[in-house]
């Protein structure tokens, strides 16, 4: 790598970083972050192949409480640097580049946690401070040390990826293939099971017995091989504007029936 798509790099992982915390624009996300570093590091396909599996997996991924969700930020941002390594040193096998920094991007994300830790443990005394501050009436300080907040948390994600843009990429690729072939297997299976996950996560969060008819519609609607990607789409979009008018109608009626308020919970309920 050159120093250009070092700098790049560093600044996209400066990027996620902040967004794990912030969530304003949304670059930790694995779509957006690994996009960006195949674009960087001129492997914007492969970026957008790679992004697109981990987000599946990352849909189910959410703070609730005390409990922390892995780190997407890290995940998504060191798996593509070290895809992006495997390719640019020679290895034209591109499935098993990203089938193997998608087996790489479980253990990297719960990495990151505990990066996460160490940065919320060493904010304690910042928001002491921040705290002399306020009965001081020093805004300008306050502020100062609410972005040394946000710089630190993404620093937590810039410094790693600095780190592996310095690895030759020759050592990379001499390790992917000095790799037993059942653990390039197992690699493989690995990666085609994040999407299962992914969805059996969401699930597991968003299942009603009002959601359980449009899944089963989806299933059925999907394995028909004349729809298009596109198409699900579109018609995925369809159902919610329809269940939305339904239950803004039921809401809006007076009826006991729509006690409720979900059209479809009525209906179930009803039987």
């Amino acid at each position: 790598m050159n120093i250009l798509n070092i700098i790049l790099i560093f600044v996209v992982a400066f990027l996620a970083g902040c967004e794990g915390i912030l969530d304003q624009f949304q670059f930790h996300q694995p779509l957006v972050a690994c996009t960006l570093i195949g674009l960087v590091t001129g492997h914007l396909k492969e970026g957008v192949m790679l992004g697109g599996s981990l987000q599946l997996l990352a849909l189910g991924w959410a703070n609730i409480g005390a409990a922390v969700a892995p780190d997407a930020a890290l995940a998504s941002v060191a798996s593509a640097i070290i895809m992006s390594l495997a390719l640019s040193g020679g290895s034209t096998n591109v499935s098993e580049a990203i089938s193997t920094a998608i087996a790489l991007a479980i253990p990297l994300s719960v990495a990151g946690l505990f990066l996460t830790m160490l940065a919320r443990t060493f904010a304690i005394p910042m928001v002491h401070a921040m705290d002399v501050a306020a009965e001081n009436a020093d805004f300008a300080k306050i502020e100062r040390i609410h972005w040394a907040g946000v710089a630190m948390q993404g620093l937590r994600i810039a410094i790693p990826a600095l780190i592996l843009c310095f690895i030759p990429a020759e050592v990379v690729t001499n390790t992917l293939k000095a790799m037993p072939e059942w653990l390039k297997g197992g690699m493989q299976v690995g990666g085609g099971m994040v999407a299962a996950v992914g969805y059996a996560m969401v699930l597991n969060m968003m299942s009603t017995k009002e959601t359980w008819p449009f899944f089963a519609l989806g299933f059925v609607i999907a394995a028909i091989p004349q729809i298009t990607l596109i198409g699900l789409g579109i018609i995925g979009v369809a159902f919610a504007l329809i269940y939305m008018k339904l239950k803004g109608l039921a809401l809006n009626s007076g009826s006991q029936n729509a006690a409720s308020g979900d059209p479809l919970g009525d209906i179930i309920n009803d039987y």
